[in-house]
């Protein structure tokens, strides 16, 4: 037996004996209807996720990488354009605006909350010829200055994308839930999420 096997790095097994039956029950669901695509579980999946964050709409994708991809695609960020993003974050955010060819500008974190600093955002953008968004991170759960980001979004005239990956049902300073207030909000369910699937999903 390896460490690994020993000492798992994420044990997932006891909170699911506790809703086995649910699951069971929703699986049984989607292969009765034999709608594996999309379908009626995913259209309750969105409703309820926009409804807990108190968004208008969630739409449900592959992944939370994927939330972030089709975001930045959304406001048509291209090859050259340049998105403000913090150093200290999941690779993700960072991948998902090098896939698109635009460039990652990489901003320094509040020593205190781990949070992208709004103080250094606003010097960054000052500096950018071609900025096209601003990438906020709620990392760890603990919801980051959105506020700010917004008044920097006017400043500059960007959007403001949220990275919730790690955060959905954390709240702001205005007592909003995260990725409900800027221009989209990305979340990820990939299993060690505070908010798991069961495989990827965002």
């Amino acid at each position: 037996m390896s460490l690994d096997d020993a000492i798992p790095l994420l044990d997932l097994q006891m909170q699911h004996r506790a809703i086995a039956g649910e699951i069971d029950a929703a699986i049984g669901r989607v292969v009765d209807s034999q709608r594996f695509i999309l379908g009626p579980e995913v259209v309750a999946l969105e409703e309820a996720v926009a409804g807990y964050c108190g968004a208008k709409y969630a739409i449900g994708c592959a992944s939370g990488s994927d939330a972030i991809l089709l975001g930045l695609q959304a406001l048509d960020v291209k090859s050259g354009d340049e998105v403000i993003c913090p150093a200290y974050t999941f690779f993700a955010t960072a991948g998902s605006i090098a896939r698109l060819g635009a460039v990652p500008v990489f901003v320094d974190i509040d020593p205190v909350t781990y949070n992208l600093d709004a103080a250094l955002v606003q010097a960054a953008g000052r500096r950018c010829r071609r900025l096209r968004a601003i990438m906020p991170v709620h990392l760890f759960g603990q919801a980051a200055d959105v506020e700010a980001y917004l008044r920097l979004g006017r400043e500059f005239d960007v959007p403001v994308i949220e990275d919730a990956a790690q955060a959905i049902g954390a709240f702001d300073e205005q007592g909003e839930r995260v990725g409900s207030r800027c221009t989209c909000g990305c979340f990820s369910f990939y299993p060690s999420k505070n908010l798991g699937a069961a495989g990827e999903g965002g």
